[in-house]
């Protein structure tokens, strides 16, 4: 409707325009950088390298001591990171000695406008020596050139599980093996990064496009060296972040640094072109897995070795690949399960949450293995799953990796997608397809996955709070803060239906933290399952405050006063009935605040895919998509459905189209924009048919659990699966996605099963 108003809506008077002067090596000694000719432009206010800025003078009339510009955080959210792991590799906002990534800022310029800072920026001239580049995990990880001097490039080791006996793989009936390529992805968000900063009396206002406010006005506050009350943070309309919008990075350190320095506000609007240069990867590993089972298809054991690109820092997702390893077991009864985990620095941009967040890579490698066995046995790929799905009696369900599951009818999802799509029919057809030499082949593809939602042991709360105004009203307030998922819509009908008043009535405030003073964020797939259960359980605070004043006010004891409707009445005197508003003006304001934790919860279902491939062309058509999803409880059908929906499209693309391509140099090779990184357009996207399952989990009040993510853990295998059972392959690992035209014509001129390799 053209009313949003997003970060660079905000009109701030005074406002200067950062931009970034960027390395186009992908690693190399900085030798000199030269911002002289910068400052001569007309309109530029000032430009710096990190050697300029270690002297630069606070602004006239500034009580600020802020001296050197301060390196970028680390993030300890959900086992991101580590000190170990950060300890000796700072991360500076401005490159001091090496580029470690291409794209890394090694001068930043500010001039009165966007434009203005952009000729600016052209004028300033830096050396840079060339590095070895390693933008593969497996060459970093052989250390021949540390990152970091006198470090290793392996940041993080880890394992969940516990390692099995060779009797296992030995005697078992059947055995696969795999080698997996998870390509880095980017995000891509409608709308890129962006932040503006405003200073005023030491005090900051800081708008971004956020996942969590609360996070980065801490992280900021202790970069200044401020106490947090001196900054405000404050999220308008954000366009989408899936995961990219919840650190605080490099490019926010400096403009907030800036602003303090030049006591005027700056702002920093990210293009298109730099988000896909130096915006957060998503996925990149490098995964070997085994499987075994005995000859009536029961698994005996799962084994996966990762190996992960995290980027250049390890100060934002080293530990994310541990999401992989603690999700290997999937929503299989398989006993013996071990995962190893090596995260290793490689001169790419830092790895970091992306829609899934490391349950996509472990739904992919157990998937595709899965498939494998059923051909290994002869065995349809869904009487396989059938025999090994963990049955709904046996939860809570420990897994071998250290998960407690919550609850799950995993059988009943598979049956479910299995009738929606037809899949007898679907195989008759690929049946009559093979005795006809003219036909294109057909596959059917199938993908049970179970994932985590809600965040980590020690994340899984919220903060909040509701106020009732004299008027009727009656004002939501919580930690969250939304990048497009309808909280507007889901939160005030939560709120209205809980009280049973008029959604009209419930007004949200979020992303801000002068409004609400703690909080954690939209991340993790939390929202319904925390921040909704925070949001009921100060529905029955808010209930429990009304009824114990009218009971004071009558004279009467609580438990004779009820609440029906947004009114409080005396069960032994109808006459005595208050509606919210009237009580709040005999009483006074009433307003209710707490912390509210939930438990973890496990999503779970099953996708189908039904492709048919062009062996000349190597082109797949996806006919059909079916995804059952279970989201336990479901709050609002419509933008459940929306979710599950988009992040199957985000599904497709990782596994058709989606891959950041680089040169041996490290260098992204992007610079044509979206015509170098595919995304799956409307032309690209098949039928998609929504269905759902709804086991509710134990661990929250209402019951619900995530619903943004499934579409990208579920379907990249059901679509992968679904051409190597087209193709009939012997050699299944000849597929890596994204699944090009060239990767599938080179594969359909591979040997097929049962022909000679």
């Amino acid at each position: 409707m053209g009313k949003g108003r997003f970060v660079a809506d905000i009109e701030v008077p005074g406002c200067l325009d950062a931009v970034f002067v960027r390395s186009k090596t992908g690693h190399g000694t900085l030798r000199s950088v030269d911002c002289a000719p910068a400052r001569a432009v007309p309109g530029v206010v000032g430009a710096w390298a990190a050697a300029d800025l270690m002297d630069m003078p606070a602004c006239a009339h500034s009580a600020s001591v802020l001296q050197d510009l301060p390196p970028v955080p680390h993030s300890v959210l959900a086992r991101l990171s580590s000190d170990e792991a950060v300890a000796g590799r700072e991360w500076p906002a401005l490159v001091k000695e090496r580029v470690r990534y291409a794209g890394e800022a090694v001068a930043v310029v500010v001039g009165e406008d966007r434009y203005l800072a952009e000729d600016g920026a052209a004028e300033v001239t830096f050396e840079v020596e060339p590095l070895p580049a390693m933008v593969r995990p497996s060459d970093a990880a052989r250390d021949s050139f540390p990152l970091f001097d006198g470090l290793s490039n392996v940041a993080l080791t880890g394992e969940a599980g516990q390692p099995i006996d060779d009797s296992v793989w030995r005697d078992a009936a059947a055995v696969v093996e795999g080698r997996y390529r998870q390509s880095l992805l980017l995000p891509t968000p409608m709308e890129c990064r962006a932040i503006l900063v405003a200073p005023d009396a030491d005090r900051l206002t800081v708008w971004a496009g956020h996942q969590a406010p609360h996070r980065l006005r801490r992280e900021l506050a202790a970069s200044l060296g401020w106490p947090e009350d001196r900054v405000r943070v404050v999220v308008p309309d954000t366009g989408g972040a899936f995961g990219s919008k919840s650190a605080t990075f490099p490019e926010y350190v400096v403009v907030a640094y800036l602003a303090v320095k030049l006591r005027r506000p700056v702002r920093w609007i990210e293009d298109r072109l730099e988000s896909m240069m130096v915006a957060t990867r998503g996925r990149g590993q490098d995964q070997r897995v085994r499987l075994a089972a005995d000859a009536d298809g029961r698994l005996l054991a799962y084994e996966l070795t990762i190996e992960a690109d995290v980027g250049a820092y390890p100060h934002l997702g080293v530990g994310l690949p541990m999401q992989t390893a603690w999700m290997a077991t999937g929503p299989y009864a398989t006993p013996k399960v071990h995962a190893t985990v090596r995260s290793v620095l490689t001169n790419t941009m830092v790895t970091y949450p992306y829609r899934g967040a490391g349950r996509p890579e472990a739904a992919i490698a157990l998937e595709r293995s899965m498939d494998t066995m059923a051909r290994r046995l002869s065995m349809d790929p869904a009487e396989l799953r059938r025999r090994n799905l963990i049955p709904p009696e046996s939860f809570p369900y420990e897994t071998p990796t250290g998960r407690r599951y919550d609850s799950g009818n995993y059988a009943g999802a598979l049956e479910l997608a299995l009738r929606t799509v037809d899949y007898d029919g679907w195989r008759a057809e690929q049946a009559r397809r093979g005795k006809d030499p003219g036909a294109m082949p057909l596959g059917i593809g199938l993908s049970c996955y179970v994932e985590r939602s809600g965040g980590e042991p020690g994340g899984l709360f919220e903060f909040g709070g509701l106020e009732a105004g004299e008027d009727g009203s009656i004002t939501a307030r919580c930690g969250a803060a939304s990048s497009g998922q309808g909280h507007e819509t889901v939160f005030p009908a939560l709120v209205a239906r809980t009280l049973g008043v008029a959604q009209w009535r419930v007004r949200l405030i979020e992303g801000d933290t002068g409004e609400q003073p703690e909080g954690l964020g939209s991340f993790a797939s939390r929202t319904a399952q925390v921040v909704g259960a925070l949001l009921w359980h100060a529905c029955q605070l808010l209930i429990d405050e009304a009824r114990r004043r009218a009971a004071r006010m009558w004279g009467v004891p609580v438990e004779r006063v009820e609440w029906s409707d947004g009114t409080v009445r005396d069960a032994h005197d109808r006459s005595a009935v208050l509606d919210l508003s009237h009580l709040v003006k005999a009483t006074g304001p009433l307003k209710v605040d707490d912390r509210f934790e939930t438990g973890m919860a496990f999503p779970f279902g099953t996708h189908v895919a039904v492709a048919e491939v062009d062996p000349e062309l190597g082109t797949v058509h996806l006919l059909r998509l079916v995804a059952v999803d279970d989201c336990g409880v479901v709050l609002d059908p419509e933008i459940v459905h929306g979710q599950a929906f988009g992040s199957c499209v985000q599904g497709i693309g990782q596994a058709l189209y989606e891959g950041i391509p680089y040169g041996d140099d490290g260098v992204p090779l992007l610079g044509n924009g979206l015509l170098d990184y595919l995304l799956p357009t409307f032309s690209e996207v098949p039928p998609i048919e929504v269905r759902h399952t709804r086991t509710p989990s134990p661990g929250s009040p209402l019951g619900a659990k995530g619903a943004g993510e499934s579409g990208c853990i579920g379907t990249p295998a059901a679509v992968v699966n679904a051409v190597i059972d087209a193709l009939q392959v012997a050699d299944p690992d000849l597929l890596q996605m994204p699944l090009t035209p060239d990767v599938v014509w080179r594969a359909a001129r591979a040997p097929k099963r049962g022909e000679p390799r």
